[in-house]
């Protein structure tokens, strides 16, 4: 069920839905970027896929037509109930639709511990911590394709060195690796955004590291103030400065070096450190 944009003005006065800015909900309306998400995730009939934000379900039929199990999930009362009385009644035993929160859900319900995948278009505003709520959950999902704002992708796979490195960078590259993903134009939804978008695909890496609570505590905490040399950050942690130490030996870096400069590899080493202290 791919919608153009007229097909989706038309659908969304049926319903009575105006697109709410504070939802981030921008309707995609080119079926070419359905297809392509769905060929990225490799989805495959009976694959388990977690969906964030269905909307008008496009890319949900999408999903169901290639065989998946989805769990997907809707804030917005309106769409929800609409995909209740369509694709919920179509599809009864493959379509797990829930009404809430992607925060308070971010797997949107999918409990068993099973290998899942995740496809998503995330809502610029909560594409962060919804990314760094997934590092709470055992197993990690296999693949991942995240219609995201271009800045958001960015960040998720900046380079060591580069002012779009930070905590996200390295929680994300710590357990999964880049695979070629899609440039979307803003032309692609409706309303057409301010910025262009980008199909984020990811995969999880053959031994995928997931940080303790702690040392993301301290990595997030660090990282909040890059502007700082790690020497004054670390100064009387001595977790932190046997770490300093250690990434100063492994990767000849100084007490003047800032955040943004430690590579993923010299943030992994500070998890030892912390679980010693």
């Amino acid at each position: 069920m791919s919608l153009n944009l007229s097909e989706t003005l038309e659908l969304l006065r049926q319903i009575g839905q105006n697109p709410r800015v504070s939802l981030g909900q921008n309707f995609l309306v080119d079926g070419n970027i359905v297809a392509k998400s769905v060929t990225l995730a490799q989805i495959a009939p009976g694959d388990a896929v977690v969906e964030i934000g269905p909307g008008l379900g496009t890319l949900t039929v999408a999903l169901l037509e290639a065989g998946a199990e989805v769990y997907a999930i809707e804030l917005d009362f309106k769409l929800h109930a609409y995909l209740q009385r369509t694709l919920a009644a179509q599809y009864p035993e493959r379509l797990h639709l829930m009404q809430g929160d992607a925060m308070e859900h971010p797997l949107a319900g999918l409990s068993e511990r099973i290998p899942f995948k995740i496809v998503a278009n995330l809502p610029y505003a909560i594409s962060t911590p919804w990314m760094e709520s997934l590092f709470q959950h055992d197993p990690l999902p296999s693949r991942m394709v995240m219609m995201l704002q271009s800045e958001a992708a960015s960040r998720y796979m900046a380079a060591h060195g580069s002012k779009s490195f930070g905590a996200i960078s390295v929680f994300v590259q710590a357990a999964f690796e880049q695979q070629a993903g899609h440039k979307v134009s803003r032309g692609c939804f409706h309303p057409r955004p301010d910025v262009d978008s980008q199909l984020l695909h990811l995969s999880r890496r053959a031994s995928p590291v997931i940080l303790g609570t702690a040392t993301r505590a301290a990595i997030r905490k660090i990282f909040q103030q890059r502007r700082k040399q790690l020497g004054a950050l670390c100064r009387g942690n001595p977790a932190l400065e046997a770490w300093l130490t250690q990434i100063g030996e492994k990767f000849g870096l100084d007490p003047r070096t800032r955040a943004e400069a430690v590579p993923v590899a010299g943030w992994l080493l500070l998890e030892e450190h912390i679980a010693r202290m």
